[in-house]
This record gives C-alpha cells, sequence and structure tokens, in this order.
C-alpha cells in the first residue's frame, strides 16, 4: 500500500467486478444496439478501460469530455469547465457518461443539461463510485459500481493533484495529503 493511503476500499480483483456486473447491466439493456460512451476525463479512463473490455461483443463508440471543477483542490470550486468537448453527433443515440466517481453531483447535473441539447435517443449515467453523503445536487445515476464514504478518494484513475491514479485499487487519502 502507498505511504499516503489511509485505507484500501476496493482491490483490483473487486474493481474487475464491478466493471463485469455493470456490463452486464448495460449489455443486457442495450442488447443489439449501438452505445456511445462518453468517459469524463481524466479520472475515468482506467475504469473505462475495465468497462470497455467486458462489452466487447457490443457496438459501441467511445470519446471522451475533459471537464474540471477542482483544479489542485480538494473540493469541487463549483465552477465546471469544459476543456474538450466530443465530436460525435449525438442526436438519437444512446449515450452513457462514464464517471469515475460521483460526489456533489454538480458536474455531472451541468454535463447532463448540456448532453440532453444534443438529443441523444437515451442518456444514461454509469459511475465506480458514488459518494452519496456529499451530493449537493440531486441526480440520477443508472449504473453505479459501489458506494463509498464522504472521505477524499484516489486510485484506479482517481487523483489528488494528478498523482496517484496509476494506484490499482480504491484508497483513502490520508488527509495531513490534502490538508497541508
Amino acid at each position: 500500500m502507498h505511504k499516503d493511503i489511509e485505507e484500501i476500499l476496493l482491490d483490483r480483483i473487486e474493481i474487475e467486478k464491478i466493471a463485469r456486473d455493470l456490463a452486464g447491466k448495460i449489455r443486457k439493456k442495450y442488447e443489439g444496439q449501438e452505445v456511445v460512451f462518453l468517459g469524463i476525463l481524466k479520472g475515468c479512463f482506467v475504469f473505462l478501460a475495465d468497462l470497455t473490455r467486458e462489452l466487447s461483443l457490443m457496438d459501441l463508440k467511445i470519446d471522451f469530455l475533459l471537464v474540471s471543477s477542482y483544479g489542485n483542490e480538494s473540493k469541487s470550486s463549483g465552477e465546471v469547465k469544459i476543456l474538450w468537448d466530443t465530436n460525435i453527433d449525438l442526436k438519437n443515440k444512446n449515450v452513457i457518461i462514464v464517471e469515475d466517481i460521483v460526489d456533489t453531483g454538480y458536474t455531472l447535473s451541468k454535463l447532463v443539461e448540456i448532453l440532453q441539447k444534443r438529443e441523444p435517443a437515451s442518456l444514461g449515467i454509469c459511475a465506480l463510485l458514488d459518494k452519496t453523503k456529499a451530493r449537493e445536487v440531486e441526480i440520477k445515476i443508472d449504473y453505479v459500481g459501489r458506494e463509498v464514504p464522504n472521505k477524499f478518494i484516489v486510485g484506479c484513475g482517481l487523483d489528488y493533484a494528478e498523482k496517484y491514479r496509476q494506484l490499482p485499487y480504491v484508497g483513502i487519502l490520508k488527509k495531513e495529503i490534502y490538508e497541508k
């Protein structure tokens, strides 16, 4: 375990099982249909890779949005910046936003507003982790991997100040690291 981690919440095997279970639900709902995955960078890339490997026989398109609401802080600034948008025409497509973690719900609710204007046939949300105790905005998450405590979570793509994404597990970052 990394010296900055207080506790491991999910190991690699548990993360792979979550990806497999969520992929099964997605496959069942969209059998025989094309799906567009919109991964929210940077945090989603590890989980999105796990998820798409489990859907290797589905008709998938994959693109990314780069959205910022944290910068180098431990809490969301409340301001959502879309730094990189998709170039896929989403009209009449089945779209699933893929997130690493949902906490306040603010960023995701803004993205849903923006994407709904593009008239997708359906718009769903898939998240590896859900921090429900941090929720400030009501948002429906269609596919949830695991609920996690309202603590600072890193690993499996999640970061603090661009560090810890490479950890093969999801863990709680020690307070002294982000409260410097």
